[in-house]
């Protein structure tokens, strides 16, 4: 990797002495850029520009320098770049207002916007953001409906991103009951890090003997803040005033460095105070071993087993279970959560799914909450999260007034959950769910979840009246991760993307649908529109029937051969259009359900853009009325490398408009030669120009403004579908008439194979004069 600014990644580590700065820290810079990239108007997720960025632990500060440029010269007035930011995952953008699909929550992350006319550019800061990646999403206003055409003039902008983080290198360890003495100033506060192991409950952090300069009574001016800042939540903050302050959190992180932040609330003068952190491990789960031998029937049977050994021991055990369900271990009045094992299974490429090991069915219980985890790396947060949770009425049916409900939480679990206890960890809100006997079934989907460890707890809420005989139920959960929410529906295609390493899917809508799953009907096109569309694209291009009538009439066989191949392949392809790629092509690119596709898309795609262009190649050429040996080797090389250059891109303009260009210097050359040699105009005929060449250009220069400049989406069809007919009507009156010394089959004399008559064994010859031209 080059170590250039612009287009690689700089490593730049500045050591800042602690003396003087913060505290006795050391601190180090690092800096990274990503390359610039061409920004595009937003019409679905595919239309971002997605960057990731990684932060590393005990970062102090975080600064993003956003620049936007515009990549031409002339004037393209102010246009407005929206900028989105989150932690963990894919920012989840709505730019159109259009509505999600049922049961699928999400939470915007930060979105700047940075007005641009030439060249701008903003920072942005943030103070203790927390570890991990960092995606930064940009993209132009909404789509305006209008089409571009790919190589013609447009106002461009390239969007680049870069990343400076200071972080410390020696932040100083809180032990568990450890009292550790430290100093705090105003610009300078008291940075710590605290571990907190899997299965707490509970952490504080508790402040005291503070003195200082001004300070009586031992009372502590201190700012306490526990966490970092991940956008989506903050840390929690206390204002200690009084000898002994403290800050406590339940349901805190599990398995992860807390950063513990203490400031000095005096304007002048330094504080030093001691602090210590407690944490409380409510109870760990008996341990499960796994051996290199054990199968899976066996750990299964491992954790029956150590589920009832725990029951044996307990000083006081729950009654028995509910009947019917006996593969359900009675459970401990005194025990924080009953862990469930969970298997991971990679099915494909964002396909991820999670049974527990158990079997399918978990039981629920009405003392003890239900925990299953689920860790999401880096590789799966680009796809959707998708809980469904399911009631095993079979043999328990729940009262009305009972039910389970859940909570799934990011980075740590809610282990109690009650009418009261809202679904919500100590720094970051969950999503709760619940089934009873009238609603079995609860749904939740969450796209691009954030890379952490997610818990689903489960717990049974009984009636006043207590469970009755419903005791312990069972649940069926099944969490996976997909590509895309429910494969984005009847109109929507997923998609995968990618931003250098890192993929993620989206959904592409068609018909007028739109939205994140592609389930808003607001703008829809109805059966009568798509349908009214398939056969304006499929039957305008019966427009070619006259030219192909004309060309066997004038005995123009290759050139008619050309235009049957592709009023074919436009006819079949005009008629399945997938969204963003508005021809049998025409029959094959229509939206909805108007749809006939008789060969992949692509090949459908590739065969009328060829024929198009040979077909405008082949008149030009025989309207320059050159000898046939030069007009045919002319057609094959020219349909070579027009085959040539559709396959490196077929949508560039100049693919078009190349052949076009060519072919028209080699007529006017062939003219020119002409009308010198003969000394006069060439073509010699007003009646020619007036009737036939003039109008026929007319229709040809319309034809290609309405397909350069006048296309949008909502006109597509008509648009498309005049352009048809324009170049149809073209070649009708550009053809040039039939050459007089061409036999009726359309082959030349000079044919080796032309048949003549023979007379006593003698052929008959014609006394026959090549002419360069023939004039009418």
């Amino acid at each position: 990797m080059g170590l250039c600014f612009l287009p690689g990644l700089l490593f730049v580590v500045l050591t800042v002495p602690a003396f003087g700065d913060d505290g006795s820290l050391t601190f180090v810079s690092e800096l990274s850029s990503k390359p610039a990239q061409k920004l595009s108007k937003y019409g679905w997720y595919g239309n971002v520009r997605l960057q990731r960025f990684h932060i590393p632990e005990e970062t102090a500060i975080a600064r993003w320098l956003f620049s936007v440029t515009k990549g031409h010269n002339f004037y393209c007035g102010q246009r407005n770049v929206t900028i989105h930011i989150r932690w963990g995952a894919p920012p989840v953008i709505n730019p159109a207002g259009s509505s999600f699909p049922n049961e699928t929550l999400w939470s915007p992350g930060l979105s700047l916007s940075l007005p641009v006319t030439s060249q701008s550019s903003t920072t942005f800061n943030l103070s203790n953001p927390a570890a991990g990646d960092w995606f930064v999403a940009a993209h132009l206003p909404v789509d305006d409906g209008r089409i571009e055409q790919k190589g013609f003039l447009s106002c461009s902008y390239f969007f680049q991103p870069q990343l400076t983080v200071r972080r410390a290198v020696d932040t100083p360890i809180l032990q568990q009951g450890q009292f550790l003495q430290q100093t705090a100033a105003p610009d300078q506060p008291a940075r710590l890090k605290v571990y907190v192991p899997d299965f707490a409950s509970s952490l504080s952090i508790s402040v005291a003997d503070c003195s200082g300069d001004g300070i009586e009574g031992g009372n502590c001016p201190l700012v306490l803040g526990i966490g970092s800042v991940s956008l989506q939540h903050g840390p929690v903050t206390v204002n200690c005033s009084g000898t002994t302050c403290s800050a406590a959190l339940s349901n805190p992180p599990w398995d992860t460095w807390l950063r513990v932040d203490i400031g000095s609330g005096r304007d002048n003068g330094s504080v030093t105070f001691t602090v210590v952190s407690n944490y409380t491990v409510g109870c760990k789960p008996t341990s499960v071993g796994l051996a290199a031998d054990d199968d899976l029937s066996k750990l299964r049977g491992n954790i029956r087993q150590a589920d009832r050994s725990s029951a044996a021991n307990a000083s006081r055990v729950e009654g028995p279970a509910a009947s019917g369900n006996d593969s359900a271990p009675p459970l401990l009045a005194s025990a924080c959560v009953w862990n469930i094992p969970v298997l991971q299974e990679e099915l494909d490429v964002l396909s991820l799914r999670f049974t527990p090991v158990s079997g399918p069915n978990v039981s629920v219980t009405h003392t003890h909450a239900t925990l299953l985890s689920y860790p999401l790396n880096a590789q799966t947060a680009g796809g959707t999260l998708n809980v469904q949770l399911t009631l095993n009425t079979t043999n328990i049916a729940l009262e009305n007034s009972s039910s389970v409900v859940a909570c799934l939480s990011p980075g740590a679990p809610v282990l109690q959950l009650n009418q009261s206890q809202p679904c919500r960890t100590a720094l970051s809100e969950g999503f709760g769910l619940q089934v009873n006997g009238s609603i079995p079934k609860a749904v939740v989907r969450l796209p691009f979840p954030p890379t952490t460890t997610w818990y689903l707890t489960l717990q049974l809420l009984c009636a006043s009246g207590g469970c009755g005989n419903a005791s312990l139920v069972s649940v069926v959960p099944e969490v996976l991760v997909s590509a895309c929410v429910e494969d984005c529906g009847t109109y929507g295609e997923c998609r995968l993307l990618r931003s250098y390493s890192y993929l993620y899917a989206a959904c592409v809508c068609k018909a007028g649908w739109s939205g994140w799953g592609c389930t808003d009907d607001t703008t829809a096109q109805s059966f009568g529109r798509q349908l009214a569309a398939a056969l304006l694209l499929t039957l305008s291009n019966l427009s070619f029937l006259p030219a192909i009538v004309v060309a066997i009439a004038r005995c123009y066989i290759t050139e008619a051969s050309v235009y049957v191949f592709t009023m074919f392949f436009s006819t079949v392809t005009d008629t399945v259009q997938s969204g963003d790629q508005p021809e049998f092509y025409h029959a094959c690119d229509q939206p909805g359900v108007t749809v006939m596709c008789i060969m992949d898309y692509d090949a459908l795609q590739y065969c009328d853009f060829l024929g198009s262009v040979c077909s405008i190649w082949v008149t030009i050429l025989c309207m320059a009325r050159i000898k046939d040996t030069f007009k045919y080797t002319l057609f094959i090389l020219g349909t070579l490398l027009i085959a040539m250059s559709m396959q490196l891109d077929r949508k560039g303009l100049w693919n078009l408009l190349g052949p076009i260009i060519c072919a028209i210097l080699i007529m006017v050359a062939a003219w020119v030669y002409r009308g010198v040699q003969r000394r006069r105009c060439y073509p010699p005929s007003w009646k020619r120009w007036v009737f036939y060449l003039i109008p026929g250009a007319a229709c040809a220069l319309i034809g290609v403004c309405l397909y350069i400049f006048a296309g949008t989406e909502d006109n597509y069809y008509y648009t498309h579908s005049l352009w048809h007919i324009l170049v149809a009507s073209c070649v009708v009156f550009l053809l040039p008439p039939k050459e007089k010394n061409r036999d009726a089959l359309g082959w030349s004399r000079g044919w080796s194979w032309s048949w003549r008559p023979r007379v006593c064994g003698y052929t008959l010859c014609e006394s026959g004069k090549d002419e360069l031209c023939t004039v009418t």
